[in-house]
C-alpha cells in the first residue's frame, strides 16, 4: 500500500526526515549523537510506544550513514510513574507511590526484562545501533542531575509559570523518607532554603505528618520525583551541556504541545538552548484523539476501527519478538522514507491497512547490522579479516555461532556468518590468543592495539572483549 501524505511546513523544508539533526550537527560537530527516548515503566507498551522506540533506532542508523558520526540510543526508563494513588481521608489531598518505591530496583529490572530488553536487543541487531538504559531513579540520583535541578531553584518564581501555567504550583514531589509516598500535586510542599550547597524542603505525609528533607548534589537520600515538564527541563538542560555528545530527544507527536512550555521555562534560565527534538507520528483514533490504552481499559471509550489487539498490548503480537521488530522496522522505514510521511499522524484504521499490505516475510536470513570503517570493511569484504573485535554491549550478549552479521560501510554491505564467539578480559589478551593477522593482516600488533583503544575507551574495554570469528557468505554489494 502506498502512503499518501499532504505536504506540510516542516516536510517542505527538507529532503530526508533525518535532516532534522543536520543543523545542530553542523553547528556543534559532536563526536557522537545520542537519540534519547523515554517511556513510563508501567506495564505492557502499546504501538505508539513501540513506534517511538523504533524510530529512535532507525534515525540513529540513518544519521550514522548520512553524516558519518557514531550514534547510540539512550532509553530512559521512567520508573517514577505512579504505581498507586490514594486520597487522604481528611484533607482529600491525593498521594502517590512510584513504581520504584513499590517494586524496588529488582522489580523494575524485572519489568525491563519482561517488556523492553528483548525488543531493544532485536532493534539493535536489526539496525546496528547500540543502546543504553538508565532508569529515572538512577538519573535523579546522579550529582549532575541534582546540580542542574538545584540551579533552577534560583529562578523558581520565573519557571513555575511555564511549568504550571494555571496556578504556578510546580509538582515537585519529595517522597516521605519513612514510607515513600508523596503528595501528588505537591500543594503543601515548600522550598525553605536554597543556596550553593543545596536546598531544604518541607512536605506533608498522610501517614507520618510534617517532614523536612534536604537535597544536595552529593547526597541521594532524598528522592527527586519531578513532574513531567520539570523533569524534562532538567534532563534537557543537562543534555545541552554535553559538547561531546549531541543529544536528540525523540518524542511522540503529542509532546509537540508540551514542549512549548518546556521552551518557555528554558527561556527563563540563563545560557542553554534546548537540544534538538524529533516528534514521531502520533497514533490516533477515528475521532482524531490520541490512542489511549488506559481509556479503553477503563471502558470510557471503545477500541477504534482497525485497532488490533497488538496495537494496544504488544505482548498480543502473534509471533516472536524478532518478527514484531521486523514489522515495526518495515512500517517506520516507510514513514521515514519521506518527511511528509513521517511528520504527520496516522489513525489505527490507516495503520491497519498499511500493515495488512506488508509483504510476507522473506525466507532469507535475519542478520544483525554492524558498521565498519572503510579500511576494516574492505578487509572483511575481501575475506582477509576473519576476526571482528567488539566490546560486550548488552545487545551482543546473546551473539552465538550460526548468527549472521551484515557489515555496512556507507552504501556497501557484506553478509557473514559467525563461526565462533570468544570472550576476553582485555584487548591484549584477545590479540595474543587470536593473532593480530586475523584481526587486521595489514597492521602490526601494537598499531592495532592503539587503534582499537582509540575506538573503545577503558570504560568500554571493562565491559569485556569479544572476538567474533566470521566467514564471508556474500561479497560486498552497493
Amino acid at each position: 500500500m502506498e502512503i499518501i501524505s499532504p505536504n506540510n511546513v516542516l516536510a517542505n523544508a527538507m529532503l530526508r526526515s533525518v535532516d532534522m539533526v543536520r543543523p545542530r550537527l553542523q553547528a556543534m560537530g559532536p563526536d557522537r549523537v545520542a537519540f534519547c527516548v523515554g517511556t513510563q515503566i508501567n506495564g505492557a507498551p502499546h504501538l505508539g510506544t513501540s513506534l517511538v522506540q523504533t524510530a529512535a533506532f532507525l534515525l540513529a542508523k540513518q544519521t550514522k550513514r548520512a553524516f558519518g558520526v557514531d550514534t547510540v540510543v539512550r532509553f530512559g526508563a521512567l520508573d517514577n510513574a505512579p504505581y498507586d494513588i490514594r486520597l487522604d481521608p481528611e484533607t482529600h489531598h491525593a498521594y502517590q507511590q512510584t513504581y520504584f518505591h513499590a517494586l524496588g530496583a529488582d522489580g523494575i529490572e524485572d519489568l525491563l526484562g519482561k517488556y523492553y530488553r528483548a525488543m531493544f536487543d532485536s532493534l539493535a541487531d536489526a539496525t546496528g545501533v547500540d543502546y543504553e538504559i538508565e532508569t529515572y531513579s538512577d538519573q535523579q540520583a546522579s550529582p549532575a542531575f541534582r546540580h542542574e535541578f538545584l540551579a533552577t531553584l534560583g529562578r523558581l518564581d520565573q519557571i513555575r509559570w511555564p511549568l504550571a501555567p494555571s496556578h504556578g504550583q510546580v509538582h515537585l514531589r519529595l517522597p516521605c523518607p519513612e514510607c515513600g509516598w508523596a503528595e501528588k500535586r505537591a500543594e503543601r510542599t515548600q522550598l525553605l532554603r536554597a543556596g550553593s550547597g543545596g536546598a531544604d524542603f518541607a512536605a506533608v505525609c498522610t501517614d507520618h505528618g510534617d517532614y523536612e528533607v534536604a537535597v544536595s548534589a552529593d547526597t541521594t537520600t532524598t528522592y527527586l520525583d519531578l513532574a513531567t515538564l520539570y523533569r524534562n527541563l532538567v534532563k534537557e538542560r543537562l543534555a545541552a551541556r554535553d559538547h561531546v555528545t549531541l543529544s536528540v530527544m525523540v518524542k511522540g507527536g503529542d509532546w509537540a504541545f508540551g514542549c512549548q512550555l518546556v521552551d518557555e521555562a528554558f527561556a527563563q534560565l540563563p545560557g542553554l538552548p534546548p537540544p534538538p527534538r524529533i516528534f514521531t507520528p502520533m497514533v490516533l483514533t477515528d475521532t482524531g484523539a490520541k490512542l489511549s490504552k488506559s481509556l479503553i481499559r477503563e471502558g470510557k471509550v471503545a477500541p477504534p476501527p482497525g485497532a488490533r489487539a497488538w496495537m494496544l498490548d504488544v505482548t498480543a503480537w502473534e509471533g516472536d519478538t524478532d518478527s514484531y521488530v521486523d514489522a515495526l522496522v518495515w512500517l517506520v522505514s516507510k514513514m521515514l522514507a519521506d518527511p511528509k510521511h513521517f511528520y504527520r499522524s496516522y489513525t489505527t484504521a490507516e495503520l491497519d491497512k498499511i500493515m495488512i499490505a506488508r509483504p510476507a516475510s522473506s525466507p532469507g536470513v535475519r542478520a544483525r547490522e554492524m558498521n565498519l570503517y572503510r579500511r576494516y570493511f574492505d578487509l572483511v569484504a575481501d575475506g582477509r579479516k576473519t576476526i571482528e573485535v567488539r566490546v560486550q554491549y548488552p545487545n551482543l550478549r546473546n551473539l552465538k555461532t550460526g548468527d549472521h552479521i551484515r557489515f555496512v560501510c556507507g552504501r556497501d554491505d557484506a553478509l557473514t556468518r559467525v563461526k565462533r564467539v570468544s570472550r576476553y578480559a582485555s584487548f591484549e589478551e584477545m590479540l595474543d590468543a587470536e593473532g593480530p593477522a586475523n584481526v587486521n593482516p595489514d597492521s602490526p600488533r601494537e598499531q592495532q592495539l592503539a587503534n582499537i583503544r582509540r575506538i573503545y575507551g577503558p570504560e568500554k574495554e571493562a565491559l569485556g572483549v569479544l572476538a567474533i570469528e566470521i566467514e564471508l557468505l556474500q561479497p560486498a554489494t552497493a
